[in-house]
């Protein structure tokens, strides 16, 4: 039976709304015998039972799954995960499972897919699952059965859930809930060659979501110098040469980052007019004196939380109007936040101020955002995360 949990008076609202986190703020009591990770069951301070979710000590108090009286067990994890899946079959392009144009895509993304604090990549027949809730994290069991049960070419599910659960509080090592893929894993992005390696990757492996701008990219990258900055997996300068540019230049301060972004190159093209960088980006950006024709910065999120933004605007203005001062007249630059903290508007600023930094003149060409296969829940905007600017700059 399901702890309960009961609101303050007026503090429903949210939940009526759809909503699916509760603030501590909100709470006004709850059973003795809770623990992080456990499912409640929230009511108004009347008594009417408004939802159910996985329960948290922080400010997040409860991230909601259910807003139905209905049990949270191994049939619920399987219908949601279906729904996932049937989304994404409608977008035909998204799953090509073995073929050579694209067998990667996100089957959940969290709150988009009514599963708070739940990510699932996949990588041909591999899933790659992310916690980012104790809750999720102890139903780690339930949901690798339901991904291979309601996916019927995945046979393998590893958990890498260690780096987004609070430390201390997560104990479980990442690893294989199957059989052991051979790794690394070589799948197809539009055609693309990359190789995956959860097991020591960023993220789960491979950065899903500039899958769309990427390959916006490519429309632009004939015959150009291009500069790719924070290059991670290189996936960005592979879209670029097979675009036809002319060269690329790869920057990441990481040389495993590095020697990635070459086996990717050497993938796809074998030797090419690519050279993988390793340096600081702020340290190579006042140090080179060469310009290009496009650049791109797509660097780490420097705002997780609403206390770091003011520092974070800063950063991207700064790392900003440096790329600007390298691009040659004329040139182009696809600039990138996936900071969640930072919205569209000031990051439209910061590019703004950059641009006035740099004294150069810029038109935006195209604003970009996360794939279908991130959706953003209508009643959570704080889910649209991604935020791109495809800027002209003269």
């Amino acid at each position: 039976m399901k702890k309960k949990l009961f609101l303050k008076h007026g503090r429903e609202e949210s939940i009526r709304r759809f909503h699916p986190w509760i603030f501590s703020g909100a709470v006004k009591s709850i059973d003795s015998g809770v623990n992080e990770g456990d499912i409640v069951a929230v009511y108004s301070s009347e008594g009417e039972f408004l939802c159910s979710g996985h329960y948290e000590p922080g400010s997040i108090a409860v991230r909601i799954l259910t807003f139905a009286d209905e049990n949270i067990d191994e049939q619920f994890f399987k219908n949601r995960i279906s729904e996932a899946y049937r989304l994404r079959q409608k977008n035909s392009s998204l799953i090509t499972h073995h073929s050579s144009l694209n067998n990667v895509y996100r089957l959940v993304h969290g709150e988009g897919d009514l599963l708070s604090g739940l990510v699932v990549d996949i990588y041909d027949d591999m899933a790659v699952m992310q916690a980012h809730s104790i809750g999720m994290g102890r139903s780690w069991k339930t949901i690798a059965k339901a991904l291979m049960e309601v996916c019927e070419n995945i046979k393998y599910v590893y958990n890498k859930s260690s780096s987004t659960l609070p430390k201390g509080k997560y104990t479980a090592d990442d690893g294989w809930l199957s059989d052991k893929k051979e790794l690394p894993a070589t799948v197809y992005e539009y055609g693309n060659r990359f190789e995956i390696n959860p097991e020591e990757g960023q993220k789960t492996g491979f950065y899903i979501d500039q899958r769309e701008n990427r390959l916006l990219l490519q429309k632009y990258s004939q015959d150009a110098s291009v500069l790719n900055l924070f290059s991670y997996t290189g996936a960005f300068s592979v879209y670029a040469l097979r675009g036809g540019a002319a060269k690329v230049d790869s920057v990441d301060s990481s040389a495993k980052a590095i020697a990635l972004a070459n086996r990717n190159v050497e993938l796809n093209f074998g030797a090419a007019n690519h050279n993988g960088i390793v340096a600081d980006v702020a340290d190579y950006l006042k140090n080179t004196d060469e310009k290009y024709e496009l650049i791109i910065l797509d660097p780490p999120a420097f705002a997780k939380h609403q206390h770091a933004v003011k520092n974070a605007l800063q950063a991207y203005k700064r790392l900003n109007a440096k790329a600007m001062e390298r691009l040659a007249a004329g040139g182009i630059l696809f600039t990138f936040s996936c900071s969640q903290a930072i919205n569209k508007q000031q990051f439209l600023q910061a590019v703004f101020s950059a641009a006035t930094i740099a004294g150069r003149q810029a038109s935006i060409l195209h604003c970009l955002n996360q794939p279908a296969d991130h959706p953003v829940n209508i009643y959570h905007p704080e889910g649209d995360y991604l935020k791109g600017l495809v800027i002209y700059v003269k």
